[in-house]
Protein backbone atom coordinates (compact mmCIF):
# COMPACT_ATOMS: atom_id res chain seq x y z
CA UNK A 1 0.00 0.00 0.00
CA UNK A 2 2.72 2.62 0.59
CA UNK A 3 5.12 2.13 -2.45
CA UNK A 4 1.22 2.10 -4.50
CA UNK A 5 0.58 5.57 -2.62
CA UNK A 6 4.27 6.86 -3.05
CA UNK A 7 3.74 6.06 -6.76
CA UNK A 8 1.03 7.88 -7.40
CA UNK A 9 1.38 10.85 -3.92
CA UNK A 10 5.04 12.81 -3.76
CA UNK A 11 6.13 11.46 -0.20
CA UNK A 12 6.72 15.28 1.03
CA UNK A 13 3.13 15.77 0.35
CA UNK A 14 1.75 12.43 1.80
CA UNK A 15 4.12 13.69 5.62
CA UNK A 16 2.16 17.05 5.13
CA UNK A 17 -1.57 15.46 4.66
CA UNK A 18 -0.65 13.41 7.52
CA UNK A 19 0.78 16.21 9.82
CA UNK A 20 -2.98 17.90 8.89
CA UNK A 21 -4.48 14.50 9.49
CA UNK A 22 -2.60 13.82 13.15
CA UNK A 23 -2.88 17.72 14.36
CA UNK A 24 -6.55 17.14 13.52
CA UNK A 25 -7.24 14.13 15.68
CA UNK A 26 -5.47 16.22 18.34
CA UNK A 27 -7.17 19.43 17.75
CA UNK A 28 -10.51 17.38 17.99
CA UNK A 29 -10.25 16.97 21.39
CA UNK A 30 -9.01 20.03 22.99
CA UNK A 31 -12.11 21.39 20.53
CA UNK A 32 -14.39 19.12 23.23
CA UNK A 33 -12.16 20.34 26.11
CA UNK A 34 -12.52 23.63 25.24
CA UNK A 35 -14.75 24.61 22.32
CA UNK A 36 -17.58 21.87 23.63
CA UNK A 37 -17.23 21.81 27.48
CA UNK A 38 -15.49 25.56 27.46
CA UNK A 39 -12.57 24.34 29.74
CA UNK A 40 -9.42 26.41 29.04
CA UNK A 41 -6.29 24.27 29.09
CA UNK A 42 -2.73 25.18 27.76
CA UNK A 43 -1.32 21.93 28.44
CA UNK A 44 -3.00 19.40 25.63
CA UNK A 45 0.88 18.95 24.03
CA UNK A 46 1.63 17.38 27.08
CA UNK A 47 -0.87 14.48 26.56
CA UNK A 48 0.16 14.67 23.08
CA UNK A 49 3.55 13.27 24.15
CA UNK A 50 2.46 11.12 26.78
CA UNK A 51 0.55 9.49 23.82
CA UNK A 52 3.49 9.43 21.53
CA UNK A 53 6.53 8.33 23.90
CA UNK A 54 4.37 5.53 25.22
CA UNK A 55 3.76 4.12 21.90
CA UNK A 56 6.97 4.41 20.58
CA UNK A 57 8.43 2.55 23.85
CA UNK A 58 6.25 0.10 23.15
CA UNK A 59 7.08 0.00 19.71
CA UNK A 60 10.56 0.18 19.88
CA UNK A 61 11.48 -1.80 23.24
CA UNK A 62 9.29 -4.34 23.67
CA UNK A 63 7.81 -4.74 19.95
CA UNK A 64 4.97 -4.41 20.06
CA UNK A 65 2.28 -3.94 17.34
CA UNK A 66 1.63 -0.81 16.32
CA UNK A 67 -2.13 -0.56 16.67
CA UNK A 68 -1.51 -2.12 20.21
CA UNK A 69 0.90 0.41 21.10
CA UNK A 70 -1.17 3.54 19.61
CA UNK A 71 -4.35 2.37 21.79
CA UNK A 72 -2.35 2.18 24.87
CA UNK A 73 -0.65 5.09 24.22
CA UNK A 74 -3.78 6.86 24.33
CA UNK A 75 -5.39 4.97 27.26
CA UNK A 76 -2.24 6.17 28.53
CA UNK A 77 -2.77 9.98 27.86
CA UNK A 78 -6.11 9.41 28.84
CA UNK A 79 -5.36 8.43 32.43
CA UNK A 80 -2.90 11.03 33.16
CA UNK A 81 -6.07 13.30 31.54
CA UNK A 82 -8.60 12.06 34.34
CA UNK A 83 -6.05 12.00 37.38
CA UNK A 84 -5.02 15.80 36.31
CA UNK A 85 -8.30 16.30 35.98
CA UNK A 86 -9.64 15.48 39.38
CA UNK A 87 -7.93 18.36 41.43
CA UNK A 88 -7.26 20.81 38.78
CA UNK A 89 -10.78 20.68 37.00
CA UNK A 90 -12.32 22.66 40.21
CA UNK A 91 -10.73 25.58 38.84
CA UNK A 92 -11.99 27.58 36.23
CA UNK A 93 -10.79 30.14 33.37
CA UNK A 94 -7.24 31.79 33.99
CA UNK A 95 -6.60 29.09 37.22
CA UNK A 96 -7.20 26.15 35.22
CA UNK A 97 -5.41 27.20 31.79
CA UNK A 98 -2.66 28.11 34.39
CA UNK A 99 -2.70 24.85 36.08
CA UNK A 100 -2.80 22.94 32.42
CA UNK A 101 0.52 24.63 32.19
CA UNK A 102 2.13 23.73 34.65
CA UNK A 103 1.52 19.79 34.41
CA UNK A 104 2.68 20.75 30.75
CA UNK A 105 6.13 21.66 31.77
CA UNK A 106 6.14 18.85 34.40
CA UNK A 107 6.04 16.37 31.64
CA UNK A 108 8.36 18.12 29.33
CA UNK A 109 11.02 18.44 32.46
CA UNK A 110 10.45 14.34 33.40
CA UNK A 111 10.70 13.64 29.55
CA UNK A 112 13.75 15.53 29.44
CA UNK A 113 15.42 13.70 32.63
CA UNK A 114 13.99 9.89 32.27
CA UNK A 115 17.03 7.50 30.46
CA UNK A 116 14.09 5.47 28.57
CA UNK A 117 12.61 8.51 27.09
CA UNK A 118 16.19 9.66 25.91
CA UNK A 119 16.92 12.41 28.35
CA UNK A 120 17.64 15.73 26.43
CA UNK A 121 18.89 14.04 23.35
CA UNK A 122 15.68 12.50 22.61
CA UNK A 123 14.16 9.19 21.51
CA UNK A 124 15.20 7.48 17.90
CA UNK A 125 15.35 4.47 16.25
CA UNK A 126 11.32 4.27 16.04
CA UNK A 127 9.51 2.16 13.77
CA UNK A 128 8.16 3.57 10.92
CA UNK A 129 4.32 2.83 11.23
CA UNK A 130 2.14 5.87 10.33
CA UNK A 131 0.98 6.08 7.01
CA UNK A 132 -2.02 7.98 4.84
CA UNK A 133 -4.47 5.04 5.28
CA UNK A 134 -4.21 4.74 8.70
CA UNK A 135 -4.25 8.37 9.49
CA UNK A 136 -7.13 8.72 7.72
CA UNK A 137 -8.88 6.20 9.13
CA UNK A 138 -8.72 7.41 12.57
CA UNK A 139 -9.40 10.99 11.19
CA UNK A 140 -12.85 9.79 10.20
CA UNK A 141 -13.24 7.59 13.32
CA UNK A 142 -12.13 10.74 15.21
CA UNK A 143 -14.62 12.64 13.28
CA UNK A 144 -17.51 10.54 13.44
CA UNK A 145 -16.93 9.92 17.32
CA UNK A 146 -16.95 13.62 17.81
CA UNK A 147 -19.97 14.29 15.95
CA UNK A 148 -21.72 11.45 17.88
CA UNK A 149 -20.85 12.66 21.12
CA UNK A 150 -21.83 16.55 20.62
CA UNK A 151 -25.01 15.17 19.06
CA UNK A 152 -25.66 13.45 22.28
CA UNK A 153 -27.24 13.67 25.79
CA UNK A 154 -23.15 13.90 27.15
CA UNK A 155 -22.43 16.61 24.19
CA UNK A 156 -25.53 18.36 25.30
CA UNK A 157 -24.78 18.16 29.15
CA UNK A 158 -21.15 20.04 28.53
CA UNK A 159 -22.77 22.66 26.17
CA UNK A 160 -25.03 23.34 29.03
CA UNK A 161 -22.01 23.52 30.98
CA UNK A 162 -20.26 25.47 29.11
CA UNK A 163 -22.93 28.05 29.17
CA UNK A 164 -23.69 28.36 32.72
CA UNK A 165 -22.08 25.75 35.56
CA UNK A 166 -24.43 26.62 37.69
CA UNK A 167 -27.51 25.88 35.78
CA UNK A 168 -26.32 23.28 34.56
CA UNK A 169 -25.84 21.79 38.24
CA UNK A 170 -29.55 23.12 39.37
CA UNK A 171 -31.09 21.32 36.15
CA UNK A 172 -29.27 17.91 37.93
CA UNK A 173 -26.21 17.63 35.67
CA UNK A 174 -22.93 16.49 37.34
CA UNK A 175 -20.68 19.05 35.94
CA UNK A 176 -17.28 17.63 37.58
CA UNK A 177 -18.54 14.44 36.31
CA UNK A 178 -19.14 15.50 32.63
CA UNK A 179 -15.67 17.89 32.63
CA UNK A 180 -13.51 14.66 33.76
CA UNK A 181 -15.15 12.46 31.36
CA UNK A 182 -14.78 15.15 28.56
CA UNK A 183 -11.08 15.65 29.80
CA UNK A 184 -10.82 11.84 29.12
CA UNK A 185 -12.17 11.49 26.21
CA UNK A 186 -9.65 14.63 24.73
CA UNK A 187 -6.60 13.49 26.42
CA UNK A 188 -7.40 9.92 24.72
CA UNK A 189 -7.64 11.54 21.26
CA UNK A 190 -4.74 13.53 22.34
CA UNK A 191 -2.81 10.54 23.05
CA UNK A 192 -3.71 8.75 19.52
CA UNK A 193 -2.47 12.02 17.68
CA UNK A 194 1.09 11.52 19.49
CA UNK A 195 1.13 7.35 18.51
CA UNK A 196 1.13 8.67 14.74
CA UNK A 197 3.44 11.35 15.12
CA UNK A 198 5.83 9.56 17.04
CA UNK A 199 5.82 6.75 14.47
CA UNK A 200 5.78 9.14 11.42
CA UNK A 201 8.72 11.29 12.49
CA UNK A 202 10.82 8.04 14.04
CA UNK A 203 12.12 10.84 16.45
CA UNK A 204 10.98 12.72 19.55
CA UNK A 205 12.58 15.08 21.68
CA UNK A 206 10.92 16.57 24.37
CA UNK A 207 11.16 20.49 23.72
CA UNK A 208 8.88 19.25 20.80
CA UNK A 209 6.00 19.28 23.32
CA UNK A 210 6.27 22.51 25.26
CA UNK A 211 3.45 25.33 25.65
CA UNK A 212 4.21 26.43 22.23
CA UNK A 213 3.05 23.56 20.98
CA UNK A 214 -0.87 23.53 22.65
CA UNK A 215 -0.96 26.92 22.07
CA UNK A 216 -0.73 25.99 18.08
CA UNK A 217 -3.08 23.64 18.48
CA UNK A 218 -5.62 26.31 20.70
CA UNK A 219 -5.17 27.70 17.74
CA UNK A 220 -6.34 25.43 15.20
CA UNK A 221 -9.58 25.28 17.55
CA UNK A 222 -10.11 29.33 18.23
CA UNK A 223 -9.34 29.77 14.09
CA UNK A 224 -12.07 27.35 13.28
CA UNK A 225 -14.41 28.39 16.24
CA UNK A 226 -15.03 27.08 19.22
CA UNK A 227 -16.87 23.92 19.10
CA UNK A 228 -17.35 23.72 15.71
CA UNK A 229 -16.19 20.40 14.03
CA UNK A 230 -16.16 21.53 10.74
CA UNK A 231 -14.40 24.86 11.97
CA UNK A 232 -11.44 22.50 14.13
CA UNK A 233 -11.14 20.73 10.48
CA UNK A 234 -10.89 23.51 8.61
CA UNK A 235 -8.55 25.79 11.20
CA UNK A 236 -6.20 23.03 11.08
CA UNK A 237 -5.93 22.56 7.64
CA UNK A 238 -5.42 26.41 6.94
CA UNK A 239 -3.27 26.73 9.65
CA UNK A 240 -0.99 23.57 8.77
CA UNK A 241 -0.90 24.32 5.06
CA UNK A 242 -0.29 27.83 5.51
CA UNK A 243 3.65 27.72 5.74
CA UNK A 244 4.01 25.62 3.34
CA UNK A 245 2.38 27.64 0.57
CA UNK A 246 4.54 30.50 2.44
CA UNK A 247 7.54 28.63 1.63
CA UNK A 248 8.06 30.86 -1.32
CA UNK A 249 8.50 33.95 0.81
CA UNK A 250 10.78 32.17 2.99
CA UNK A 251 12.25 35.11 5.18
CA UNK A 252 8.61 36.79 5.47
CA UNK A 253 6.17 33.65 5.96
CA UNK A 254 5.97 33.12 9.76
CA UNK A 255 5.03 37.41 9.46
CA UNK A 256 2.62 36.71 6.98
CA UNK A 257 1.33 33.51 8.69
CA UNK A 258 0.74 36.22 11.93
CA UNK A 259 -0.94 38.55 10.02
CA UNK A 260 -3.26 36.32 8.42
CA UNK A 261 -4.05 34.76 12.09
CA UNK A 262 -4.44 39.32 13.49
CA UNK A 263 -6.90 39.20 10.35
CA UNK A 264 -8.94 36.53 10.63
CA UNK A 265 -9.57 37.30 14.69
CA UNK A 266 -10.59 41.28 13.13
CA UNK A 267 -12.71 39.86 10.49
CA UNK A 268 -13.99 36.67 11.86
CA UNK A 269 -13.79 37.01 15.76
CA UNK A 270 -16.00 33.91 16.30
CA UNK A 271 -13.63 31.94 13.80
CA UNK A 272 -14.05 30.39 10.32
CA UNK A 273 -17.31 28.24 10.96
CA UNK A 274 -18.23 29.40 14.84
CA UNK A 275 -21.79 29.94 15.08
CA UNK A 276 -22.58 28.19 11.66
CA UNK A 277 -25.01 25.65 12.38
CA UNK A 278 -24.88 23.27 9.48
CA UNK A 279 -27.47 21.35 10.12
CA UNK A 280 -30.08 23.88 10.20
CA UNK A 281 -28.56 25.65 7.23
CA UNK A 282 -29.55 21.80 5.13
CA UNK A 283 -32.68 21.71 7.05
CA UNK A 284 -33.51 25.41 5.59
CA UNK A 285 -32.28 24.48 2.10
CA UNK A 286 -34.05 21.50 2.06
CA UNK A 287 -37.39 22.95 3.35
CA UNK A 288 -36.78 25.87 0.20
CA UNK A 289 -36.28 22.86 -2.24
CA UNK A 290 -39.57 21.21 -1.19
CA UNK A 291 -41.64 24.71 -1.33
CA UNK A 292 -40.20 25.38 -4.63
CA UNK A 293 -40.81 22.08 -6.00
CA UNK A 294 -44.40 22.73 -5.22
Amino acid sequence: MSQWLASVIDPYYQQVLMLVGIYIIAALGLNLITGLCGQLTFGHAAFLSIGAYTAAILTRNFHMPFLASLILGGLMAALFGILLGIPVLKLTGDYLGIATLGFGEIVRVAFTNMKITGGAIGLAAIPRASNLVNVTIFVILAVAAAVLLENSRFGRALKAIREDEIAAGAMGINAMWYKIQAFGIGCFLAGISGGFYAHMLQYLNPNDFGFLKSFEILNFVVLGGLGSIPGTIVGTTVLTLAPEFLRFVQEYRMMIYGLLLVLMMIFRPNGLLGGVNFRRLLRRRKQKATALSS
